[in-house]
């Protein structure tokens, strides 16, 4: 099915490639010297025709609405619902180098939370906008950045604002995905964490022992497949046996249902020369079980506590009154992990991840919320069951809610 033509100045700017034109307005002809019959040099002019702005078009014809939904934090709070409110805006422009996205899928992360709260930026006051990762369909985009994309692209993208239907990204920092699959959006933030960490700070070495908590998660499952890459034993920690039958098809070695085996007796009678590398997640009393549980020479990697998300403070208690002796009798170590502080490894890792999925080794697991109580996560307001869900414990692998069905023949599915 033919779509209707849009005018001209609309093809040429939002549709870039596409329209097989310029983008850019041509400067008058100079005329000819009277005298000598030379044509003068005369610098051109580029004129930028801005009347885009005003009415988008998709990759389908159709119009972009003027207004759309979004979620705007309204009140600091580590209460996600009492933090945040549907809202109804304008559908953003996109700048010079800037993409509009249609977002198709959302991911959701333990430290949606801690955004809501204002505890990475206490600078940044309400309102804001919420949401960390989305993707979909590049449906408008600025001048510069139609040199690397086009109208219909699909694109991946890690950063503030994506609990939206429409959101601006800029070109730069979006990634070109094969197609809107969510299991794509698993790697943005979940599995770029669990490839950087342990490239980084797990320096692990092959028959080494690693445990994940949090295992069955959307990050832990990644910490699983890479630890066991790098030819390490894995243990991983769990909730239920459905996530302990999971880690297992996975490559884990020693799925720990905490809920029907004690998990410290465990690693006490079954590793008593302790773990080389723990990848964390939970803090408090899990932490405490870590530390006590590093071998000589162990790393303890941080990367993040969930277990104290939903407090006052954001904090789990944690009795670290002795952990300098205990670091100190087996030489080791605590390292932090904070994803942005690691931009710069950023590319890479996603690229290597892109392929091993693509070769199929690499699992992504999605969790779309089929299995819930009200059915599957579809829509922006159902951002706020499935940041419950995930905080209940009851996911088993990353949280993702569809904001908005495939288009009609879209063909990229």
């Amino acid at each position: 099915m033919t779509s209707p033509s849009p005018p001209l100045p609309l093809l040429l700017l939002l549709l870039g490639r596409r329209a097989g034109g310029s983008l850019i307005g041509r400067g008058r002809a100079a005329r000819p010297d009277a005298l000598s019959g030379v044509r003068p040099t005369v610098p051109r002019r580029f004129i930028i025709d801005t009347s885009y702005s005003a009415h988008f078009m998709d990759f389908k014809g159709s119009s972009i609405p003027s207004s759309m939904k979004k979620l705007v934090v309204t009140k600091l709070s580590q209460d996600f619902r009492e933090a945040v409110a549907v809202q109804t805006g304008t559908v953003p422009t996109p700048g010079d180098a800037e993409l509009l996205v249609r977002n198709r899928f959302v991911g959701i992360n333990a430290s949606d939370i801690n955004y809501s709260a204002g505890r990475y930026d206490p600078s940044v006051k309400p309102p804001f906008d919420a949401g960390f990762e989305g993707m979909g369909e590049v449906v408008g985009l600025g001048l510069s950045a139609s040199s690397r994309y086009t109208v219909g692209d699909t694109v991946a993208y890690f950063g503030s604002g994506a609990f939206a239907e429409y959101t601006v990204v800029p070109a730069k920092e979006s990634v070109p995905v094969p197609s809107v699959k969510p299991e794509f959006l698993t790697l943005l933030v979940s599995g770029a964490t669990a490839y950087i960490a342990l490239k980084r700070l797990g320096d692990l070495a092959k028959g080494e022992t690693v445990l994940v908590t949090a295992a069955a998660g959307g990050t832990g499952q990644f910490a699983v497949q890479f630890a066991k890459r790098a030819g390490c034993h894995v243990i991983g920690t769990c909730s239920s046996d459905e996530k302990a039958g999971f880690l297992k098809s996975i490559g884990c070695d020693r799925p720990i249902n905490y809920t029907t085996e004690d998990l410290a007796k465990t690693l006490r009678k079954e590793y008593p020369q302790g773990v080389d590398v723990v990848y964390e997640s939970v803090g408090g009393s899990v932490l405490e079980l870590a530390v006590n549980s590093l071998a000589n020479k162990g790393r303890l990697i941080v990367i993040g506590f969930i277990s104290g998300y939903q407090t006052a403070s954001g904090i789990p208690p944690f009795r670290g009154g002795t952990l300098p002796v205990k670091l100190l009798q087996k030489s080791a170590s605590v390292r932090g992990f904070f994803l942005p502080h690691f931009i710069g490894d950023y590319r890479e890792a996603l690229n290597s991840m892109m392929q091993m999925f693509a070769k199929g080794e690499l699992v992504c697991e999605v969790d779309c919320g089929d299995m819930a109580q009200e059915g599957r996560f579809v829509g922006l307001e159902s951002v706020f069951r499935a940041v419950d869900y995930m905080y209940a414990g009851k996911n088993l692998g990353k949280v993702v809610v569809e904001v908005a069905p495939p288009t009609v023949g879209d063909s990229k599915l």
